[in-house]
């Protein structure tokens, strides 16, 4: 009969293994009816006393893998923690090397900065894979039981107090890939640029002569600069001493910058035969005092906040 404790019973039996089902079959239909005619004694209609039984029993997919000792989880306690540990540390690194890695690759074949775009898709398809094999694995050490000898966790296993810090990871991280980005690029618009000549060959963005001192001097600015921001970042917060530092690091950049931006040495004069505005001096004029004056804003900006937060952490 198509009944509902009928139907209840075929969706709980189909999920319970074969051996056990005629068992199950017999002890859940006697619970029903012990429980449908406990409601019906104190005048509750059969129908309606069978609807409130089912509905206790709640979904017969639940119920089956309480008769089954079957966990309806992906990743059950014994395990989720070490899971969740490794696939922290595998994320941590691994994406991020591959994408790079490919990124240059591609940088060195002449595709540009599309090459950063591969390099991301590739990270992501890494991290895609890493978390789907990782939890199968962990899922089918879950499922088949298998006895894993787990170290026993210890009270030397507890972390150091965390020390709350002036000088957040956040920014020290954005701050050394914009400088290693600045640094990469100098080198980079040399042999690749968006400007090329009439006969396909690249234009340097910036003028290739000050490779003779001014761009290899800028670089080491630039690389002290990274060195600057993870000694900031081990010390933990600013002091007068490092604001000192990052007032001579940024003059260091900025100063020969608009210098060479006001005195038109900064762009290639190449430019100005393909770019018809360039070869104007009025042009270059104004372009060299907007980059100057561009640079002059963001140092003293720079500057200003860096003084407000020395005085806020040395208060």
């Amino acid at each position: 009969m198509n009944t509902l404790t009928n139907r209840y019973l075929a969706a709980t039996l189909r999920s319970v293994p074969a051996q056990r089902r005629d068992e199950i079959a017999s002890e859940l239909r006697a619970s029903i009816e012990d429980m449908i005619e406990g409601r019906t004694s104190d005048g509750t209609n059969p129908t309606a006393a069978e609807r409130e039984v089912l509905t206790e029993l709640g979904n017969p997919d639940v119920l089956a893998a309480r008769y089954a000792d079957r966990r309806l989880q992906l990743i059950g306690p014994t395990y989720y923690l070490v899971w969740l540990r490794l696939l922290k540390l595998l994320l941590s690194f691994i994406p991020a090397l591959a994408g790079t890695v490919v990124a240059v690759v591609k940088a060195a074949e002449g595709q540009g900065f599309g090459a950063i775009g591969t390099g991301v898709v590739i990270a992501l398809h890494v991290i895609v894979h890493i978390s789907f094999w990782l939890t199968l694995v962990f899922a089918l050490i879950e499922r088949s039981q298998t006895a894993v000898d787990l170290p026993e966790w210890t009270v030397d296993q507890l972390p150091d107090t965390p020390v709350r810090r002036g000088i957040p990871l956040a920014d020290t991280i954005a701050s050394v890939i914009m400088l290693m980005l600045t640094i990469g690029y100098l080198p980079f618009q040399h042999y690749q640029s968006w400007v090329h000549g009439t006969d396909g060959d690249n234009i340097p963005i910036l003028d290739p002569a000050l490779w003779s001192f001014w761009l290899p001097a800028l670089i080491v600015v630039l690389v002290a600069s990274v060195i600057f921001e993870l000694v900031k970042y081990r010390i933990g917060r600013w002091t007068w001493a490092l604001f000192g530092t990052k007032v001579l690091l940024n003059l260091a950049f900025a100063v020969p910058l608009a210098w060479l931006a006001l005195s038109d040495r900064l762009l290639n004069p190449a430019l100005g035969v393909r770019l018809s505005w360039l070869a104007e001096a009025d042009n270059r004029n104004s372009l060299g005092l907007a980059i100057a004056l561009g640079a002059a804003v963001v140092v003293v900006w720079d500057l200003v906040d860096t003084a407000i937060k020395t005085r806020r952490q040395t208060a």
